[in-house]
Formats: structure tokens, C-alpha cells, sequence
């Protein structure tokens, strides 16, 4: 499989995944923003709307949207356990949902885009106190959004990991700063942003340069 990926966006989702699963893929990395790849070529011919991730499956098929991906991967390696059980398949969906909408989408989007106004600024903001409060009272008392460690894990622990960058501060929901402490300790989690934040930092420098 390849995977095309940008260092610290939401595709590193599915490199925690794979990594859990123990799975190896081609890693393809896209410039956030020329959207060009390793070989100078347009990543808008693999993705018109230019976003990540991206899978090449291994019958040639391109598959887009993160919580596809994220589900193929899962169902490809079945005995890491990464959507859960058949029981928790609705509340699987149902997370993946929440933080690919309400967080990902309604939150981060436009807290990073520099085109948004302050008044769609300010809005985000909002949400994500409401948002936040309901992932707290969920988190209280748990290590996973579901009975173990999945797919829905690996979504959100790559969107909290933007906090910081958009200054929301995490102490005011201390199960969900709990929550993320913990997950980043996880060796899959680690591992994964330690590679692409050293990618990450190399993609800053060039573009300094």
C-alpha cells in the first residue's frame, strides 16, 4: 500500500495505525502547501482537492477521506484489533464522526486557515469549548474512547496534537489532556510523531532556506 501523507496532518492517523498493527507501507510525502511530492509531480493528479491522506491500495484503487483509509487499514489487519469489537462497530462510526466533523473539520480547519476571518476564528473557538467538554465527560475514568485502543484513538490523538499550535490549552479539560499524555507515551503513537515532526522540521528548513 502507499500512503500519501503530510508530516503532522491528520494522515499520520493512519501511519499510527499501521505502525500498530504492525504493517508496512510506501510512504509518499506531500508538500502542505505547493502540493507537490518527492518526484516534483502535483499531488492534485493522485487527489483533485489536494488533501491527506491518500492510499494506493494494493489492486491500484486510490481511496481518500482519513476515516476510510483509517477503517481499510483496520479491516486489512484484522488482529490488531483496531476497530474494536462487532458490539462497538456504532460507536466506532460515531467517534470517527465526531473528530472528523466537529473537531477536525469544525475546529482546526479554520483556527489554521490564514484566509478564515477573525469573526470564523473566533466561532471555532467557541465550538471547541463545547466540543472539548463533551470529549472530557467521555474520557473521565478511561484510557480509550472505546473498550480498547482503535482506529478512532489514532484519529484523535493526531488532531489533539494541534492544540498547541492553534493555543488551545488543554488544562481546562483535564481527562482529555490525561487522555492525550498517555496515547503520545503509547509506542505506535511515539513513534509516529517523532518521525514526522523530524520530517516536519526538515520541510520548515527548506522552505527557510
Amino acid at each position: 500500500m502507499d500512503l500519501y501523507f503530510a508530516p503532522l496532518a491528520c494522515s499520520m492517523a493512519t501511519r499510527i495505525a499501521l505502525y500498530e498493527a504492525g504493517a508496512q507501507a510506501n510512504f509518499i510525502q506531500v508538500d502542505g502547501k505547493t502540493k507537490r511530492l518527492p518526484d516534483e509531480g502535483d499531488f492534485r493528479a493522485v487527489n483533485p482537492l489536494g488533501q491527506v491522506p491518500v492510499a494506493r491500495t494494493e489492486d491500484g484503487r486510490l481511496l481518500t477521506e482519513n476515516s476510510a483509509v483509517l477503517q481499510y487499514v483496520a479491516r486489512r489487519h484484522p488482529t490488531a484489533g483496531l476497530l474494536g469489537s462487532e458490539e462497538e462497530l456504532p460507536w466506532l462510526q460515531q467517534w470517527l464522526g465526531f473528530v472528523a466533523t466537529e473537531l477536525h473539520k469544525g475546529v482546526f480547519t479554520p483556527l489554521f486557515d490564514s484566509n478564515a476571518s477573525e469573526d470564523a476564528k473566533a466561532t471555532a473557538r467557541e465550538w471547541s469549548a463545547a466540543r472539548l467538554d463533551i470529549l472530557d465527560r467521555h474520557l473521565a475514568g478511561r484510557e480509550h474512547l472505546l473498550g480498547s485502543f482503535t482506529v478512532a484513538d489514532a484519529y484523535l490523538v493526531a488532531v489533539l496534537n494541534w492544540c498547541r499550535a492553534v493555543g488551545i490549552d488543554l488544562n481546562r479539560w483535564p481527562a482529555v489532556k490525561t487522555y492525550f499524555a498517555k496515547l503520545r507515551a503509547r509506542p505506535s503513537v511515539a513513534r509516529a510523531m517523532e518521525e514526522e515532526g523530524e520530517l516536519y522540521a526538515a520541510e520548515q528548513a527548506r522552505k527557510a532556506a
